[in-house]
C-alpha cells in the first residue's frame, strides 16, 4: 500500500483546511503553547490512558504516557493524551466486568470524535485490554497496545506469594484455623510489592498475552514486568511505531483475520490462561467480523498442549519467571507449529518473523512439547441439559478426580444466600456435594461478577477438604483455582436451566465427554419452569439499566447488542 500524504490524514479535516472551524482548532492549539509546525501535517496520536489513583495496576501509566509521547515526537507525530475509564478490578463493584463495555464505548468515541489518526492503548488490568481493543477495533484507526506488565513477585516470611491464588489459599487456611488472624494481616504487606498487574497467570497476564498473539503489541511486550527498565523502552518504541502505522494505514481490519484470532485463542490455551479470556476474545473477534464461538475454543484447546508452568496451574513460578525464561516471544516460538505464522502484526511483519530469533532460557517454566503440564490446553467447554448454550471449566486448575463426578446439589439462590448459610454447621453438605450458585450472570450479577470460585463450607475445610465441584453462571478470577464450572448459559436470571435446580438434585460433570447434566426428568423440569417467576428488575436508570437492556449472554461475549458487528459509522461532520 502507498504511504499516506499529510492531506490524507484524518486530522487534516481539523487542522489542515482553511475555514472558520480549522481557524478555531489551530488557534486553540496555539493557546496550549504548541506551534503550528508541531501538529499541522503530522499524525495526531491519541494516547488512551487508563491511569487512576484507584488502579494500582496502572500507577506507572502517568510516566509511561510521557514515554510513549517521547517516541511519537521522535517519529514525527503529535501526541495527545486522552484519559479513559480505568475499569479497576480491585475497587469497582459489583464487578469491573459491568464496565468493560463502557470503556469500549468510550475508547471508540474518544477516537472518532477527536482529530486522532492513530491510537496507543495503555491497559493491563483485567478488563482494560479487551475494552480498549473492542473500542479501537470498532473505530477502525491504526492502534498499538502498551501492556501494563506484571508486578514483582510477592513475598511473605520467606515464601513466594502469587496474586489472588495465595489469597484464596491462605484465606481457606485461616477459615480452617491453620493460620492466625495476625499472620493473615501480616501477609497484606507482602502480596503486592510494586505497580503492575497480578503476577500469576491470571486474567491480566492472559489478556495482555492474547492481545500480543492477536498482533497488536510489539514482540515480547506483554511479558515485560512493569518495574523492569525494558518497560519504558517498550513504551517509547510503541510510540515510534504507531506513527509509522498511520502513514502505512495499518488498521485493525488489516491485522485481524481468522488466523490471528486462532493465534490468540491457541496461545491462551497453551498458556493455561484465564477462563475470562473466552467472553473477552469472543467480543473482540466479533467486533472485527470474526464469529468466534465456544466450539472453536474447545477445538483449539484440544489440539495444543499446556506448556506454561505457572500459578495457578502448577508450582511456584510466576510471570517474572516467565519473562526471564524468554517471555511471550519464546513461548510463541515453542508453540509455533500450532500458530498461523503468516498473520500480520503491528510491526508490519508476520508472527513468524517476529518470533524467529526467540530463545527459551528456562524449560522448567516454558515446558518442552514432550513434557506438558497436560496434553490439552487449560480450558474445556461443556454442554448438556444444565448448560444448553455452554459452560467452561479450567481443567488445569481443577482436581483431576473431580472432572468426572456426580453429586447432589446444594443450592444458593444468590450470593447473599451463600454468605448467610455457607458456614452453618447444620448445612446438609458433604465433600461429594455440588455447590450451585444462581443470580451471578451478566443480567443477574449484574455484570457476571467473579464469584464462581465459591468458598467451601467451613466444616469441610476443617475436615481437610480443599476442592469440590462448584457450578454457577458467574466468572472467576484468573488467579482462582478449583473444579469450578463457570459461565453457564443461558444464565439463571433469564430462565436458563440453572434457575430450576433444587437441593438434592443430582448433577453429573463429565469433562472427558464435555458434558454437564442435571439429572431431572423433562416432566419435572417443565413443572418447575411453569412455576418460575423471573426476578424483579433492580435498576431503572443509568448505565446499568442500559447495560441490562442490551448485554448478550456469556457464550456470545457479553457485549452490548448495539455495539456488535462491523456496520460502518460515518465520520463526524465539521461545520
Amino acid at each position: 500500500m502507498p504511504r499516506k500524504t499529510p492531506e490524507q490524514l484524518r486530522s487534516h479535516r481539523w487542522f489542515g483546511v482553511e475555514d472558520l472551524r480549522a481557524f478555531g482548532h489551530r488557534s486553540r492549539m496555539l493557546q496550549a503553547g504548541y506551534s503550528e509546525s508541531d501538529f499541522r501535517g503530522k499524525p495526531v496520536i491519541g494516547i488512551i490512558n487508563t491511569w487512576s489513583e484507584l488502579s494500582p495496576c496502572h500507577f506507572h501509566f502517568r510516566t509511561r504516557a510521557e514515554e510513549v509521547k517521547r517516541g511519537v515526537w521522535q517519529a514525527g507525530g503529535f501526541p495527545v493524551e486522552l484519559p479513559a475509564h480505568p475499569v479497576t478490578e480491585q475497587y469497582q463493584k459489583p464487578t469491573s466486568m459491568l464496565y468493560r463495555n463502557l470503556l469500549a464505548m468510550e475508547t471508540e468515541e474518544l477516537a472518532r470524535s477527536h482529530p486522532c489518526d492513530g491510537l496507543v492503548l495503555l491497559g493491563g488490568c483485567d478488563k482494560t485490554p479487551p475494552g480498549l481493543m473492542m473500542g479501537a477495533i470498532s473505530s477502525g484507526l491504526p492502534c498499538i497496545f502498551v501492556p501494563a506488565g506484571p508486578m514483582l513477585r510477592g513475598n511473605w516470611r520467606g515464601k513466594t506469594l502469587g496474586s489472588g491464588s495465595d489469597v484464596w489459599k491462605y484465606h481457606a487456611e485461616l477459615r480452617a484455623g491453620n493460620i492466625t488472624q495476625d499472620q493473615w494481616k501480616d501477609m497484606e504487606g507482602g502480596i503486592a510489592r510494586s505497580f503492575g498487574t497480578c503476577m500469576t497467570a491470571g486474567t491480566a497476564a492472559t489478556m495482555m498475552l492474547a492481545v500480543e498473539a492477536l498482533g497488536f503489541a510489539l514482540p515480547g511486550a506483554s511479558s515485560i514486568p512493569a518495574a523492569d527498565s525494558a518497560h519504558p523502552r517498550m513504551a517509547t518504541e510503541s510510540g515510534k511505531r504507531i506513527v509509522e502505522m498511520v502513514w502505512e494505514d495499518l488498521t485493525p481490519q488489516a491485522i485481524i483475520t481468522e488466523g490471528s484470532v486462532d493465534n490468540a485463542v491457541t496461545t491462551t490455551m497453551a498458556f493455561g490462561g484465564s477462563t475470562n479470556a473466552i467472553p473477552h476474545l469472543i467480543a473482540m473477534a466479533r467486533r472485527a467480523g470474526v464469529m468466534l464461538d465456544l466450539e472453536r475454543f474447545d477445538r483449539l484447546s484440544a489440539r495444543v498442549p499446556l506448556l506454561a508452568n505457572l500459578r495457578p496451574n502448577a508450582g511456584e513460578k510466576l510471570m517474572e519467571d516467565f519473562f526471564y525464561a524468554g517471555g511471550a516471544r519464546a513461548f510463541m516460538k515453542r508453540i509455533s507449529a500450532y500458530l498461523d505464522l503468516s498473520a500480520k502484526t503491528v510491526t508490519g511483519k508476520t508472527v513468524g518473523e517476529n518470533i524467529a530469533t526467540a530463545e527459551i532460557f528456562d524449560e522448567t517454566v516454558i515446558l518442552p512439547l514432550e513434557k506438558p503440564l497436560q496434553a490439552e490446553g487449560g480450558l474445556a467447554v461443556l454442554k448438556g441439559s444444565l448448560a444448553p448454550n455452554g459452560a467452561v471449566i479450567k481443567t488445569s486448575a481443577s482436581e483431576q478426580r473431580l472432572l468426572q463426578h456426580t453429586g447432589p446439589a446444594v443450592v444458593f439462590e444468590d450470593y447473599a444466600d451463600l454468605k448467610k448459610r455457607l458456614d452453618d454447621p447444620d448445612l446438609d453438605v458433604t465433600a461429594d456435594s455440588v455447590l450451585v450458585l444462581k443470580q451471578a450472570g451478566p443480567q443477574g450479577g449484574p455484570g457476571m461478577p467473579e464469584w464462581g470460585m465459591l468458598p467451601l463450607p467451613q466444616k469441610l475445610l476443617k475436615q481437610g477438604v480443599r476442592d469440590m465441584v462448584r457450578i454457577s453462571d458467574a466468572r472467576m478470577s484468573g488467579t482462582s483455582y478449583g473444579t469450578c464450572v463457570l459461565h453457564v448459559a443461558p444464565e439463571s436470571h433469564v430462565g436458563g436451566p440453572l434457575a430450576f435446580v433444587k437441593d438434592g438434585d443430582l448433577i453429573r460433570l463429565d469433562v472427558a465427554n464435555r458434558r454437564l447434566d442435571l439429572l431431572v426428568d423433562d416432566a419435572e423440569m417443565e413443572r418447575r419452569r411453569a412455576a418460575w417467576t423471573p426476578p424483579k428488575r433492580r435498576y431503572a436508570r443509568g448505565w446499568t439499566s442500559l447495560y441490562l437492556d442490551n448485554v448478550t449472554q456469556a457464550d456470545e461475549g457479553c457485549d452490548l447488542r448495539f455495539l456488535e458487528g462491523t456496520l460502518p459509522t460515518p465520520e463526524p461532520d465539521i461545520y
